[in-house]
């Protein structure tokens, strides 16, 4: 069965980018947001983990004001999958007309003396269309993806994110990502990383929003150990040109403790991290698709 059941997932993701590509734009948004509706009407673990989440870091919201954002949160996270599946057939000047950057200007700095940055990401808006207008209108782009089960969809996506300029490190299932992307980092590269969510068992807990949560060591420690600048970034979808967008924000970079111990000084930089997305994710909520566990309490319950 377990054979069957990836071919199907396969054969759906398959269907999925040559039918969706298909589509007019419109047909292609609003059939996402019908296939939303049907899966916050239906319930599931993935849509009570997203309530949940969003109760925990708005605690002042209603029962009504959580339906509400738990629809329009499920609409964002079927949109970054629609817009995925269409990202290979947009051009250059597509791209520009459906990002705004700020706060690059110490990016675009830095890339053009050769030198690189790190980002510190949430999963918020759409980060492959950040990814894929980045290589194109920012400079070369490294980053690590989870490996996707079954095997045959990680692949698929691994293609489809270096089809759109990216160089893509696995996070398991291969070398130790860690000296591949210091290496990377002395050519003159962006380097985002997801971390919001810790995925290696080798996290820091930190507050976020006012509870406590695991994060990924991984970028601070990047930044202690090279000395490349990391910045919080955060990224919101927004109406934008007659169709959505999204808004990429490059907080304030962060300093590097000056005393304690490398594993010390990452952990307050993971801090530091958080409280930038912990304010962006109150704010827009409705981006963050954080459909898993990721508050300590949360952790020690039962799958």
């Amino acid at each position: 069965m377990g054979a069957v059941s990836d071919a199907v997932t396969v054969a759906g993701y398959r269907l999925g980018w040559r039918a969706v590509r298909a589509l007019p734009e419109r047909a292609a948004y609003r059939l996402f947001e019908r296939l939303a509706d049907t899966t916050v009407r239906r319930g599931g673990k993935g849509v009570e983990r997203l309530r949940a989440n969003y109760a925990r870091v708005r605690p002042e919201a209603t029962p009504a004001e959580l339906d509400a954002m738990v629809r329009e949160g499920m609409r964002a996270y079927l949109r970054y999958y629609c817009e995925a599946f269409r990202l290979p057939d947009l051009s250059a000047d597509d791209l520009a007309d459906r990002v705004v950057c700020r706060g690059d200007g110490p990016v675009r700095e830095r890339l053009a003396r050769g030198e690189s940055t790190l980002a510190f990401l949430g999963h918020m808006g759409n980060w492959d269309l950040a990814g894929a207008w980045a290589t194109v209108h920012l400079g070369p782009v490294v980053t690590v993806a989870e490996r996707l089960k079954p095997e045959e969809v990680f692949r698929e996506f691994l293609a489809f994110r270096e089809g759109l300029g990216m160089t893509i490190l696995p996070l398991t299932g291969g070398p130790n990502p860690f000296p591949l992307l210091r290496e990377h980092l002395r050519r003159g590269v962006v380097l985002p990383l997801l971390s919001d969510r810790d995925l290696s068992n080798s996290g820091v807990e930190v507050d976020l929003c006012g509870h406590r949560a695991r994060m990924a060591a991984g970028p601070a420690a990047l930044a202690v150990a090279t000395g490349t600048p990391l910045h919080p970034v955060s990224i919101r979808h927004e109406r934008m040109n007659g169709t959505w967008g999204i808004v990429i924000t490059f907080h304030d970079a962060v300093p590097v403790p000056d005393s304690g111990t490398t594993r010390e000084r990452a952990a307050a930089m993971t801090q530091t991290c958080a409280d930038v997305l912990g304010e962006q994710i109150r704010e827009h909520t409705t981006d963050w698709h954080m459909l898993q566990r990721v508050f300590a309490d949360d952790l020690q319950e039962r799958p």
